[in-house]
């Protein structure tokens, strides 16, 4: 099975299928996935069990992304943007909000006109702290794989036993509509059990969903590299697009990747 996990704390930058070139911070631990799900297509591989690390300090990312973005700028390098992502949930780090509010600062300085992008996987919104970072940021790209429990259950895998879809769905709309909903389509088997969120049953409860939230933007997407469970399958870009037509038809702004 191969994997990607990331050995720094500022990786790429690197050409993203959805937001242009951008700048990654892992703000989890080097070589080790950290994580409140351990999603059945993630890159980063399934979770060990046991397997600890050491999340950078504050003053290192901050201390890092300077440099980089520094060096960035005087060699007249493109960006178009710093995503939070790397070897997990970056919101599960104790001081998220205030290397939100450093990497604001960083921006303004040293390229006023990139945007700030979170990816998450919206376990953390019952944080206050994490939702006002999240307010901070250009794009709050917030997870959502199925309206349904048990798909959600079953593609997402929450460590959290009190995880619901309910329960993410009400702390979504704290956000009053200014986030962006991601969400992964797949099909496959996971053990004995068949998985798929494309299904008209599927669709239509994640419709609803989304009609509650009311997102400003949609990104939907499939598999693009190895997963870690090797019977899942990639979704066409057809199919999205004729989900991807339902919301369209509804008034969303839906991106197909």
């Amino acid at each position: 099975m191969s994997t990607v996990l990331y050995d720094s704390v500022i990786f790429g930058p690197v050409k993203s299928r959805r937001l242009g070139v951008s700048l990654g911070v892992n703000l989890l631990p080097v070589n080790v996935k950290l994580c409140s799900f351990d999603c059945i297509y993630c890159e980063c591989g399934l979770a060990q069990k046991g397997v600890t690390g050491k999340q950078p300090t504050r003053d290192e990312v901050c201390s890092t992304l300077k440099e980089r973005l520094s060096r960035m700028r005087q060699n007249g390098e493109p960006l178009d943007v710093i995503t939070f992502a790397g070897n997990g949930e970056p919101t599960l780090h104790h001081e998220f909000k205030q290397i939100i509010e450093d990497t604001i600062l960083l921006r303004n300085e040293y390229f006023p006109n990139v945007k700030i992008s979170v990816l998450s996987n919206a376990t953390m919104l019952h944080r206050q702290d994490v939702v006002e970072a999240l307010k901070m940021v250009d794009n709050n790209i917030l997870k959502l794989d199925s309206g349904i429990e048990e798909t959600a259950r079953l593609i997402d895998a929450p460590h959290q036993p009190h995880y619901s879809v309910a329960s993410t769905v009400e702390r979504m709309k704290q956000f009053q509509g200014d986030f962006i909903l991601q969400t992964m389509f797949l099909r496959g088997a996971v053990g004995n059990q068949v998985v798929d969120n494309t299904t008209e049953r599927e669709v239509a409860a994640w419709i609803e969903v989304v009609k509650q939230i009311a997102p400003k933007r949609v990104m939907v997407y499939s598999i693009d590299r190895e997963t870690p469970i090797r019977t899942l399958e990639k979704v066409s870009k057809e199919e999205m697009q004729t989900i991807a037509e339902q919301l369209r038809s509804l008034g969303f702004s839906v991106d197909v990747a």
